[in-house]
């Protein structure tokens, strides 16, 4: 009986996905999109499909998420990075992108059920409303939000709103409650997350991705920088996953001098078309340092790719992602999104750095693993310096296209001190409950971070709190000999 089965799913399926790319030409809509003239018989037979299953098949179908799936399994054939979006999740996808939202403004974390403010953004929503960081939201709208199994998302949903509307909570403080009304704004969403001096001439910035915002929070934290005596740059990309080209290149153009090439993107359906600097950037002279690793993919590559191949500083790490396509997003009718690959990019000496795919988005995606387990993050992988992928910078530099940016200097990933139980810890949200308890009667206690860094240290007995608290609260037993190894190790 099990084999009928499977002997009936796989003309549905091949049928379904034959379907589906007419079906796409037909929804799109002329002005921006792309549509076919004809397929409304196959469109048809699609529906036809999916209403046999319906009616027909053993268990219960649902038609429209069946439907969504084929779609995104069929555009992963032909690429690893084109993708389909239903128009329910689009909104969160956009707010990642243009690097803001409609909410509130604190940062929250689950403790114990409880949704616990542990950061009050400034001069946002919140902070006029009187929040503070230590708070517990215990109601939202009336209803009982505390002692619930209720994750980040649900809570996001009854937080966020569009900017004016207005969201009644009830927190938790000093064992009393309080009633708050909150007039939900524009909240941004940090890409730049971190921008201080680490020696009295250097500076550092960290970019966690790239949005619409990156490049005006790139240039404001450079401003800052600079007043503070920066001589020298470190930009940290590492386990930034891209986004938006244009505020890598605008960054990048920050550190060339004029006329120089940034990047080139090619599509046989979009022709030829090369990023150049202007000229006139505050960084042309800052002697600068790239950090890369293994999860920095795309517009972190285009960055780290652009100013590696113009002999611009010195990259530092190992091996990026090996992202090297280029998407657009085509909006269909009903409001989902066909995220597509139009173009491949190549850095300034012509590199493509897509890393190859033969079909199998799982195995594309193990490829971070595979890296693990081949030796590649401890050394770098000789496989990929081959002749036919040699390129040449400016100045003579021998770089290598194949797969991601190699870096000039080398920096194998630190186990040292990693166990099993060291990860349950980290996964289990052990670090944040614990923190969030610890400064409960503690949180004016320092002035500020520096204060803090200054003065806190970690005994033996916080040590053997936490452990015991993370037993206690996290269902994280101790391990000790793992625990031994680790806290001896780190």
């Amino acid at each position: 009986m099990e084999n009928k089965k499977f002997n009936y799913l796989i003309p549905i399926s091949l049928a379904a996905f034959l379907a589906i790319g007419l079906w796409l030409g037909n929804f799109m809509s002329k002005n921006g999109s792309y549509g076919f003239s004809k397929g409304e018989e196959k469109t048809q037979k699609l529906q036809d499909i999916i209403d046999v299953l319906d009616a027909k098949y053993v268990d219960d179908v649902n038609g429209e998420e069946l439907f969504e799936k084929a779609i995104g399994d069929m555009l992963h054939q032909l690429d690893p990075h084109s993708n389909y979006i239903p128009a329910k999740d689009l909104k969160a996808v956009n707010e990642s992108i243009e690097g803001k939202f409609g909410g509130i403004g604190v940062r929250f974390f689950v403790i114990r059920d409880t949704i616990c403010v542990t950061n009050v953004i400034h001069y946002s929503p919140s902070e006029r409303a009187g929040l503070k960081a230590g708070d517990k939201i215990v109601e939202i709208e009336n209803k009982i939000v505390a002692g619930k199994k209720i994750n980040n998302e649900k809570i996001m949903s009854m937080l966020k709103g569009d900017p004016g509307t207005f969201v009644n909570v009830k927190i938790l403080r000093n064992k009393k409650k309080l009633a708050k009304k909150i007039q939900r704004g524009i909240i941004p969403i940090e890409s730049v997350i971190c921008a201080k001096i680490v020696s009295p001439s250097i500076g550092y910035i960290k970019i966690e991705q790239f949005s619409v915002s990156t490049y005006e929070e790139f240039q404001y934290a450079i401003m800052n920088l600079k007043r503070q005596g920066m001589k020298k740059l470190i930009v940290d990309l590492r386990n930034n996953g891209g986004g938006v080209l244009q505020s890598a290149t605008k960054i990048v153009d920050e550190f060339l001098k004029e006329n120089l090439p940034i990047v080139e993107t090619k599509g046989i359906h979009q022709g030829r078309q090369m990023y150049r600097s202007t000229g006139g950037g505050v960084l042309e002279s800052t002697p600068l340092c790239i950090l890369i690793n293994e999860n920095s993919a795309s517009a972190s590559e285009i960055l780290a790719g652009a100013l590696q191949d113009n002999d611009r500083g010195t990259i530092i790490g190992r091996r990026s992602f090996g992202k090297g396509l280029v998407q657009e997003d085509i909006q269909l009718r009903d409001g989902s999104d066909l995220r597509l690959t139009i173009a491949r990019y190549y850095t300034p000496t012509g590199r493509c750095i897509q890393k190859p795919y033969a079909g199998d988005i799982e195995e594309y995606y193990q490829d971070q693993y595979d890296r693990m387990n081949n030796g590649e993050l401890y050394k770098p992988d000789s496989s990929i310096f081959v002749d036919s992928l040699k390129f040449k910078t400016p100045k003579g530099k021998i770089v290598y296209g194949g797969g991601g940016i190699m870096p000039d200097l080398f920096v194998p990933y630190d186990s040292t001190g990693t166990s099993f139980y060291y990860s349950e810890l980290m996964y289990s949200g052990s670090f944040q409950g614990f923190a969030f308890d610890f400064v409960a009667d503690k949180r004016t206690k320092w002035k500020n971070p520096a204060e803090f860094n200054k003065s806190f240290t970690v005994s033996d007995q916080l040590v053997e709190d936490f452990t015991k608290y993370s037993a206690k609260y996290f269902k994280v037993p101790v391990k000790k000999s793992e625990y031994n190894h680790s806290i001896l190790k780190k």
